[in-house]
């Protein structure tokens, strides 16, 4: 098979990478990340090569504004995009938000659906045109780079929608990005939509084309390649597929997809394949979503061969049952890398080879666990520092409730839990509480422990637990989602105690969900 090399490329095929993992990504249920995990993200995000970081929507909280102003102050390379409404206020904030970036984008948005506009803005065509207007130019008069959405293009009228995004373009929109917001619309339809908006907005030839697509009917990417083959040439996307719902086109699908089929569709983009896995393990743990065994590019299954032909076929030839290899996405990057002697050189030269950057206390900290670790396992390979390293970086978080210590008892059909927590104070310090309960097994006792010392009545909405490696000596790392008065939250605990990962998962997943109860709504 024939390869496209960089000089044969066409910088009109290359396709923009725009990553809302941070923003459309975050509104997924029970995902809410402080700033220092978006910036961890981000710098991520940095290294894997995406063309656009869609940070956040500044104007529903002072916590999403200050992690897009940091990610706008520190991330270097990237466009740093912040979503913004039609309003004044929501500009300015996005403006504010990151204006210190290196390369700052305001996008700004508005429905052009009937059902939306009718039901949801309650206004009327003439006014969404009025907004548009004046939304555009306000944001270009702050910055050279401004994208508009029309929301729910899909199911917009399109002679309508075209003269929407025509007043965009003439106040100074460079970016035009036409989304699948209720993921509703077909290949073939979606791809028609286009072609007919070029004919009726010339003014698109000067202009970048972008897609967005909701996965509800499992065709996100599906949609976001029939955008690419009309024409488009930036796809809105996310990491492991999170967002609302059902959620955006997978980023790493999109990607491997135009790499593997690059000769025939002749498109391609600039992401550095080798760091998708890490990306996709990293968000997961910090998000708490796992990523389900036989996801595609990322699953731990997508290049296990359990078939006796496809084993046999592979061993004599990789190509026959595999048709890209594990190694340039990262997914075989995981020989051993430090033992229990090593030493706090040795872990921060092996934590800067995965990219990860950390000296001082937070060196402290992380060899501290390092060692813990090492003490009851034999070795550690690069998914355990990684998983372990995600982990440190969750403790000790401000405003959250943590688990300071644990004891059972357990026998058949019996088992105690008795848990001290500290619990945030009015004061912004911390206090000590215990709890004590009894359960079905040591996890339900723990969880019942944690709800007494916490005084809070969360319900347990899923539980998942899975080795990081392979080995009796594996860490274990547990997925949980609680649900605190019809508010849902997540958190992961890594460790090779599945009961103490348990434990851990589930106090941050408490606190994700009370913080998410106590966060201002989304200003009008």
């Amino acid at each position: 098979m024939s390869t496209t090399t960089e000089r044969d490329r066409d910088p009109a095929d290359r396709v923009k990478i725009f990553d809302t993992t941070l923003r459309d990504g975050e509104q997924s249920p029970g995902i809410s990340l402080n700033r220092q995990e978006k910036l961890e993200i981000a710098h991520q995000l940095a290294r894997l090569g995406v063309d656009v970081i869609e940070a956040g929507f500044p104007i529903t909280s002072p916590g999403d504004f200050e992690s897009v102003q940091a990610i706008a102050r520190e991330v270097q390379g990237p466009v740093v995009c912040a979503l913004a409404r039609t309003s004044k206020q929501d500009i300015d904030a996005a403006w504010e938000a990151v204006r210190d970036a290196e390369r700052p984008r305001i996008h700004t948005f508005i429905a052009t659906s009937d059902i939306h506009i009718e039901r949801k803005l309650q206004t009327s065509r003439e006014d969404v045109i009025g907004q548009v207007r004046a939304a555009v130019a306000h944001a270009r008069a702050l910055t050279d780079d401004v994208e508009f959405s029309p929301e729910d293009g899909s199911r917009s009228d399109l002679e309508y929608m075209a003269e929407v995004i025509a007043v965009a373009l003439e106040e100074g929109a460079s970016t035009i990005n036409v989304p699948d917001t209720v993921g509703y619309a077909l290949p073939g339809e979606y791809a028609a939509m286009f072609t007919r908006l070029h004919e009726l907005v010339p003014a698109l030839n000067d202009a970048v084309l972008s897609v967005h697509c909701h996965d509800d009917l499992g065709l996100a990417v599906a949609n976001s390649l029939a955008g690419l083959q009309a024409g488009c040439r930036q796809v809105e996307c996310a990491i492991n597929g999170i967002g609302e719902r059902a959620g955006n086109a997978s980023l790493e699908e999109i990607v491997m997809l135009l790499r593997t089929r690059e000769p025939s569709l002749g498109l391609w983009t600039g992401i550095e394949t080798r760091e998708i896995a890490r990306t996709s393990r990293l968000v997961s743990r910090l998000t708490g979503y796992p990523v389900q065994p036989n996801k595609a590019i990322v699953g731990r299954n997508a290049f296990a061969h359990e078939a006796g032909i496809h084993q046999d076929g592979v061993l004599k030839e990789r190509t026959t049952y595999e048709i890209m290899d594990a190694e340039t996405v990262g997914l075989k990057s995981n020989a051993i890398v430090l033992g229990k002697h090593s030493g706090r050189h040795a872990l921060k030269a092996a934590l800067e080879e995965l990219g990860f950057t950390v000296d001082g206390q937070a060196l402290n900290a992380a060899f501290k666990r390092f060692k813990e670790v090492a003490d009851r396992k034999k070795s550690l390979s690069a998914m355990d520092l990684e998983a372990l390293l995600t982990d440190e970086l969750r403790t000790g978080e401000i405003g959250a409730y943590a688990l300071e210590d644990f004891t059972l008892k357990a026998g058949r059909g019996f088992a105690q839990a008795i848990v001290e927590v500290s619990v945030p104070s009015d004061g912004g310090g911390s206090a000590r509480r215990s709890g004590v309960s009894e359960g079905d097994g040591p996890i339900d006792a723990i969880f019942k422990a944690i709800n007494a010392a916490t005084a809070c009545d969360a319900a347990l909405s899923d539980f998942r637990v899975e080795a990081v490696t392979e080995g009796e000596d594996a860490l274990g790392q547990v997925s949980v989602v609680v649900d605190v008065a019809g508010v849902s939250g997540a958190g992961q605990g890594v460790s090779t105690d599945t009961v103490q990962a348990a434990g851990e998962a589930y106090i941050r997943a408490l606190s994700v969900a009370l913080a998410r109860r106590s966060a201002p709504a989304l200003r009008s």
